[in-house]
């Protein structure tokens, strides 16, 4: 089996993957690292959690402290872009873990906060620069940016940039970089646009790809439960009451629902907190700090987490509504069973989603357990099945099931009758403001990414899988 110790690369990065504790790199990284030494230009099809933030930052770590030199006053040696602020802020702590024995300077530049801090930091000209599309075309705008040094260029999640309409941005931005450089291009998935789009930026590039497209987490035990729209808060509450519901995501499609399920978890004893585009970059990393410490159970998210935020030991996931973007269901369960561990995900599924769930098993090539929870029938079956889930419900002595509606908090059960979220997609919107209703896109798609760097985009078709210890 290959060791990183055999991959060729400085000490000092040896030194700092000793520190922590890694020592076999992931099937992305033993056929990716080699290619970015040799100055390959990449094609790499792998999912988040495949390893590959280290498939591409070490190696680039390594040649920068092989060519020590200056880089030029505001602006970088290295391009990184991401699709959101939570996967910039993770890919540039990566690459200062990783080189932290070796001097180099490493900084983020991202939408929802002010640009003075920004400004300062790439005054002097910073190693890498790690980005969101919108804000960074913002700085070049402002000259307060510049890419005239760029040695590298890596576009990570380049599947997720389509669905946020950043493909435009991104081929200006591209305009701004030198013609002579390494290219490192990393999706999910390889639809049209994606394919068209990397046959411009690459030049004879070395494909590495990891797993087949339209597969699933193998450690991720998975069902659905169908449930009228109007229960689906009181069976959130029955799931909640299990003990092994210790770190839960809760994935809604729109901003407005994820805060509606906050709070009324919140109501019902379980500590809660809604992250999504309208937050601000202060509230959602706050809101992901105490996730991670443990300070509150769930966290109620919009697809703006199903990649890239990598919390360790996440027992469950549910998809309280089911995407519209068959693709985006295989992202938000890998937010479980990471680093090797188990985990379960539970979708729940109205009668007016089950077109989206025929949809996502069309994707991922798999028919997902499902149980149905309006009769007594499929209630027994989920009880039999799925243990670790729902306890079994007891008799009466009458020999009726017991309603679990009755066992619900009275909070939660005031919401019933009330107007299930209708709204569609993730409803990522600008940073501050509301989501378009007319379906039309912003003027150039400029000003909405780098207030919110986000975009709707259109649908795309396959899907890929993996997890990995290093990301």
């Amino acid at each position: 089996m290959t060791q990183f110790s055999e991959l060729g690369l400085a000490k000092p990065l040896l030194k700092a993957l000793a520190d922590q504790g890694y020592e076999t790199p992931t099937p992305i990284q033993a056929k990716a690292i080699p290619g970015v030494l040799s100055g390959r230009d990449i094609l790499g099809i792998a999912q988040t959690g495949t390893g590959k933030t280290a498939a591409f930052a070490l190696p680039i770590l390594h040649r920068l402290a092989a060519d020590p030199k200056p880089a030029p006053r505001r602006g970088c040696r290295v391009l990184v872009l991401s699709p959101t602020r939570e996967l910039a802020t993770q890919i540039a702590e990566s690459f200062r873990t990783y080189g932290q024995h070796l001097g180099l300077t490493v900084t983020v530049i991202f939408g929802g906060v002010k640009y003075g801090g920004q400004m300062r930091a790439m005054a002097p000209g910073v190693d890498v620069l790690v980005a969101t599309p919108g804000r960074l075309i913002d700085h070049l705008g402002e000259k307060t940016v510049t890419l005239q040094g760029v040695e590298t260029f890596v576009l990570d999640e380049a599947d997720q940039m389509l669905d946020m309409g950043f493909i435009v941005p991104i081929r200006r931005i591209v305009k701004h970089i030198p013609a002579q450089r390494q290219n490192l291009f990393f999706s999910a998935t390889m639809p049209t646009e994606i394919g068209k789009l990397a046959g411009e930026l690459l030049k004879d590039p070395l494909k590495v790809s990891v797993t087949p497209q339209a597969t699933t987490v193998e450690r991720i035990s998975q069902k659905v439960l169908f449930v009228e729209q109007t229960r689906k808060r009181a069976l959130l509450a029955e799931l909640f009451a299990e003990k092994d519901f210790k770190r839960v995501i809760v994935f809604t499609r729109t901003k407005r629902g994820a805060d509606r399920v906050a709070k009324s978890l919140e109501q019902g004893g379980v500590e809660a907190s809604a992250i999504h585009g309208d937050k601000s970059q202060g509230q959602r990393e706050r809101a992901l700090a105490d996730f991670k410490a443990g300070k509150i159970r769930a966290l109620v998210a919009t697809d703006i987490a199903a990649r890239g935020i990598d919390v360790d030991a996440v027992s469950h996931v549910v998809q309280y509504e089911l995407p519209n973007v068959p693709e985006a269901y295989v992202h938000r369960i890998g937010r479980t069973a990471r680093a090797g561990a188990d985990g379960s995900a539970i979708a729940f599924c109205a009668d007016d989603e089950r077109n989206l769930l025929r949809d996502i098993q069309k994707v991922t090539r798999q028919t997902i357990p499902s149980f149905d929870r309006r009769n007594d029938k499929g209630l027994a079956l989920m009880t039999k099945a799925i243990a670790d889930v729902t306890p079994e419900e007891p008799r009466l002595p009458s020999g009726r099931s017991r309603d679990p509606r009755n066992d619900v908090p009275a909070a939660l059960r005031q919401t019933r009758n009330r107007r299930p979220d209708q709204g569609r997609g993730g409803g990522e919107g600008r940073g501050g403001g509301q989501p378009r209703r007319d379906g039309a896109k912003p003027a150039q798609g400029v000003k909405a990414a780098s207030a919110g760097d986000r975009f709707r985009g259109p649908k795309r078709e396959g899907v890929a899988k993996a997890w990995s210890p290093i990301d």
